[in-house]
């Protein structure tokens, strides 16, 4: 799939206390998650390499797309379709020269400034605003709230931006209408979907709650 089409994207660690690492992916595409990235600062760059070629087994087999979180020399090893970076990792530019042309890159933006650059810069494929409400997965990260989210589709809307972009942070079935009323079309999840009894029926919930495209 293209990365211009997906409304899904779920983060999740290395399900180390489950050891469910290969069926909960398994679970989370069938519910129709387009993106499944990698996110876990607790395991080193072998270990990584390892979880990663589970997870590229898994996406392809169900047509899907599969991201590295962060390092653009994993992203290169990994052959990866996507790498998401926040802001204060690599440069836009120097991870472009690390990875070459073809991966997507994604970036976090926290802020109206950070939308404006992410929405116009060359090199980039799409940007995730938040966190819209504060997340323990990202701890010590403020929240950005609904009014950035706004910010995001009006100014992209009013430019004629066609780049995709994502709010993230918070998002589950009880916020996620919020969000699209405030004019996301896509969403990036984690507990939502992880911490749910059934993967599937919650990827398929939340799916239903946004807009096609």
């Amino acid at each position: 799939m293209d990365h211009m089409t997906a409304r899904l994207y779920l983060c999740t660690d290395a399900r180390k206390k489950s050891g469910d690492f290969a069926q909960f992916l398994e679970a989370a595409f069938a519910g129709g998650v387009d993106i499944i990235q990698l996110r876990d600062k607790t395991i080193e760059a072998a270990e990584e390499l390892e979880l990663l070629e589970i997870l590229r087994a898994v996406a392809e087999r169900h047509g899907r797309l599969w991201a590295v979180n962060d390092r653009a020399d994993i992203a290169l090893l990994a052959a990866t379709p996507v790498l998401h970076l926040g802001q204060k990792d690599l440069p836009l530019p120097a991870a472009r020269r690390v990875v070459g042309d073809t991966p997507r890159i994604g970036l976090s933006t926290h802020s109206r400034e950070q939308i404006d650059a992410a929405a116009v810069v060359d090199g980039l494929d799409y940007f995730c605003v938040g966190p819209v409400w504060a997340t323990p997965t990202k701890p010590g990260r403020a929240a950005v709230g609904i009014e950035l989210v706004r910010y995001a589709a009006e100014h992209t809307s009013a430019s004629g931006i066609l780049r995709p972009w994502f709010a993230i942070g918070g998002v589950d079935q009880g916020t996620i209408e919020q969000v699209v009323e405030a004019g996301a079309s896509r969403v990036v999840v984690v507990r939502a979907i992880t911490d749910a009894d059934d993967p599937t029926d919650a990827a398929q919930r939340l799916l239903a709650c946004l807009p096609p495209h």
